[in-house]
Formats: C-alpha cells, sequence, structure tokens
C-alpha cells in the first residue's frame, strides 16, 4: 500500500511509489545502464517500475490502434524492463482536476497507471497522454532496498511531465543535472568509464 512504512534493516522506511530511480554509474547492469525508472508501486513484498528512456521503434498504433493517437511523441512502445517483456503497462497523464475513473490507477499526482482493457474513448476527455511499456522492472522484499544502500541507484523526485519527456534519451542526464551540486556532475559521467 501507497504510504505505509515497512522495516529495512530494523528501521521503517516509507513507500518510494511515485519516485525516481536514476541508476548511478556503479550499477553495471546492461538491463539499468543509464536509466530513469519510475516507481509504480513499493510495498513490503517488492517493488515494480518502469523504464522511462529506453524508446523502441515499434508504433504504439501498430500494436494498440485504439490508443495510439492518446500516446506522447514518441508514439512508440518503451521498453519498461526485463521482466515479462510480452506484458504492456501504460503510463498516463491525466489532464486536470484528476478524477478517480475505473481502470485509472493515481501513482503520483496527475500520474497513474491505465488500464489498456478499457475503451479509450470513454478515457478521452480525461487523458492528456498516455505512454505504453513492454514489460517491467521488478524486485522482491528488500531487494531494491538493498540496491539503493550499494550505491547503485540515486532516489529522486520525480516530475509530472517526466514520464512523457519528448526526448527519452535525454531523461537521465536532464534529472541528475537539475538536482544540482555533485549530482549535476554526475550526468558528464563518461559511458564507458569503470568504477572500482
Amino acid at each position: 500500500m501507497q504510504g505505509e512504512g515497512q522495516a529495512i534493516g530494523g528501521r521503517a522506511t516509507e513507500s518510494m511509489t511515485g519516485k525516481l530511480l536514476v541508476a548511478t554509474p556503479a550499477l553495471k547492469d546492461p538491463n539499468f545502464d543509464r536509466t530513469v525508472v519510475l516507481l509504480v508501486a513499493h510495498e513490503p513484498g517488492g517493488a515494480l517500475g518502469v523504464v522511462l528512456n529506453r524508446a523502441t521503434e515499434v508504433p504504439v498504433a501498430d500494436v494498440l490502434r485504439d490508443w495510439g493517437d492518446l500516446a506522447r511523441h514518441p508514439a512508440v512502445l518503451f521498453e519498461g524492463g526485463p521482466v515479462q517483456p510480452d506484458s504492456a503497462i501504460c503510463l498516463a497523464r491525466m489532464r486536470p482536476p484528476v478524477r478517480r475513473l475505473k481502470g485509472f490507477h493515481q501513482v503520483s499526482g496527475a500520474v497513474g497507471t491505465l488500464d489498456l482493457s478499457v475503451d479509450p474513448q470513454r478515457l478521452r476527455e480525461n487523458v492528456q497522454s498516455i505512454r505504453v511499456f513492454a514489460g517491467y522492472a521488478g524486485w522482491g522484499t528488500g531487494q531494491l532496498e538493498q540496491e539503493i544502500e550499494d550505491g547503485s541507484w540515486f532516489v529522486l523526485d520525480a516530475l509530472p511531465g517526466d514520464a512523457f519527456v519528448d526526448r527519452p534519451d535525454d531523461l537521465w542526464p536532464m534529472v541528475l543535472r537539475r538536482q544540482g551540486g555533485m549530482m549535476a556532475a554526475v550526468a558528464h559521467f563518461p559511458p564507458d568509464v569503470a568504477l572500482n
């Protein structure tokens, strides 16, 4: 449940649902190199998120015809993560005021997940834009917290537009630069330098 704390290593932690996980240069898993992940769920049993900056060349309209015109530019599928790449998760940014709607599960503010089995015509006036992800990133109990403790991820606040940027390849350095200070310097870290 969002907002519920969980005990990690004897201390309570708050839910990170709605936060960004930004891969540090120390993270060596090629599935997550220079990725920005939006956590759509973080509960005592684990966490689930989608990679925001791995666009494919497959148009949303080719796979989900009825949803294609709601997809934000670039209107293509995104690689959401290595888990269940044949499944789809849809993020939506709703128009204000955000209402409780069947098929929409709020993650943070105007952003949430959208059930793709719902008729898009019923949601059209409420949905500003969508982004569709093939697969997702998942962590078991305590796994994400351990990766954060090991220095693999920066946990940062998300802005409403982060999941819908027009240039997803620029998201990793953009998010780091807006933090300022030493975090901004990491945005310029060369991709081919190994950390020990």
